[in-house]
């Protein structure tokens, strides 16, 4: 497999383990010239926007801690766009940033709410 596939077999993963707990995936891979995000949920009225990562090892630290910082300000500017794409004011709407991280050594996905 190369790491598109692989990137999306573990997203497939993260969409799975959220949809157990409630949250309907409504958007995969959205793109925009801000950035990108892996999955766009709904959490009853709250929009989830969850970053998915995988590391097959963990010597230089777990899959959650390559989230950077320009990683996260790049997935909160490409969701104001998507916000403001359909409609929505960013200020009145409530959302959260999420992390479904996957390490290679733990067999249980790591799910961190409000991530950043």
């Amino acid at each position: 497999m190369n790491k598109r596939q692989i990137g999306e077999q573990y997203e497939q993963a993260a969409e799975n383990l959220l949809s157990k707990q409630g949250i309907n995936c409504i958007a995969r891979n959205f793109n925009c010239k801000m950035g990108e995000i892996d999955l766009i949920c709904r959490d009853q009225n709250c929009f989830v926007f969850v970053e998915v990562r995988f590391r097959q090892q963990n010597s230089y630290g777990s899959a959650a801690a390559t989230v950077s910082y320009a990683k996260q300000r790049k997935v909160q500017k490409a969701a104001m766009f998507f916000l403001k794409q359909q409609g929505l004011n960013i200020h009145h709407t409530e959302m959260r940033f999420d992390v479904v991280s996957f390490d290679f050594d733990v067999s249980q996905p790591n799910w961190i709410k409000s991530a950043f």
